[in-house]
């Protein structure tokens, strides 16, 4: 007690004790503030008026201070109590939204979801995912990380992202994968290459078989390096291989350069890079599959929705597997 014979004012009260307290009390108090009348304020709360007397005299004796002046005939807030219920209605307002946000995440309406890209996936199906994902939930904040695809086998294992858009095969039991898009190969050759003087007409495989090639590095994706050296030599020649380079950003930049040309995935048309020509081939080529790829460990509640949204975009690309 201070001076006087008052209670001690609240903020020194929680410097010098742990105040034990919980929501419904502030509930209470908020319904006995509103009203200043016990026996509304607990037909309000829907229980007795003497265990509401009952515990708002404890939140007193709990927080030291005097929240109502009480007569017979009048209920009032003190100056503390009105302080306090200002305070009390904005925790109470702040509680209500936690277990809001809580509910939403818990349902995969709100939250954060981090996804991993590789560069061929930005060029093809990623700005469709991502703008009617966005449109749909936008409570939900996606993180895109452009990662190879090794590395976001290692950023899934480590939990570091929830889900990745990358190139099978992979091998890890504890990912679930699906494939959600297919595209062939095209030739990439400097625009003044003799073969980009008509680009009416595909260009067979075999007009490239003495031309000095620029190639992503093996460790990259082992499966299509392998597939397009075989592509080659099914064709009647092996490629001489004079550059090895990532990303294709990269490829595309060398080729324009004039030292060499390339075979690399069509979506690539989508970059416009100065001084590069595209041609399809004739021949039926290998495919680059892209394939969204998660934990099935702890998954994340907005995962689901990604997939969804992901099923509905590849199930209306003509290019597409089935999903």
């Amino acid at each position: 007690m201070s001076l006087y014979g008052c209670p001690t004012p609240l903020k020194s009260v929680i410097n010098t004790q742990k105040v034990q307290m919980e929501l419904r009390h502030l509930r209470y108090f908020v319904a006995v503030a509103e009203e200043l009348h016990f026996g509304r304020a607990a037909q309000r709360l829907q229980m007795a008026q003497q265990p509401l007397s009952r515990q708002i005299r404890h939140l007193e004796s709990e927080l030291n201070v005097l929240l109502f002046h009480r007569t017979k005939r009048t209920v009032r807030l003190t100056e503390a109590g009105k302080a306090f219920w200002q305070e009390a209605q904005k925790t109470l307002r702040q509680a209500e939204h936690a277990i809001a946000v809580a509910q939403q995440v818990d349902r995969g309406e709100a939250g954060h979801l981090q996804v991993g890209f590789t560069g061929p996936i930005l060029n093809s199906v990623l700005p469709a995912i991502v703008r009617q994902f966005t449109e749909r939930y936008p409570d939900i904040h996606l993180e895109l990380n452009r990662l190879s695809t090794a590395e976001q086998i290692d950023a899934l294992l480590s939990q570091n992202i929830q889900v990745g858009l990358l190139h099978p095969p992979i091998d890890a039991p504890s990912l679930a994968q699906a494939v959600i898009y297919r595209e062939p190969l095209i030739a990439a050759i400097p625009d003044i290459h003799p073969l980009a003087q008509d680009l009416s007409e595909p260009i067979s495989v075999k007009a490239l078989a003495n031309e000095p090639f620029i190639l992503f590095p093996r460790q990259i994706g082992p499966t299509l390096y392998d597939a397009i050296i075989s592509f080659c030599q099914q064709s009647g020649f092996s490629p001489t291989v004079v550059q090895e380079a990532f990303p294709q950003q990269t490829i595309l930049g060398l080729i324009a350069s004039g030292l060499g040309v390339s075979l690399i995935h069509a979506s690539v048309e989508c970059i416009q890079q100065r001084g590069v020509v595209t041609l399809p081939l004739r021949e039926i080529t290998p495919q680059l599959e892209s394939a969204i790829v998660w934990s099935t460990d702890t998954p994340h509640p907005a995962l689901f929705k990604f997939l969804e949204v992901v099923q509905e975009i590849c199930s209306h690309n003509p290019h597409a597997p089935d999903c």
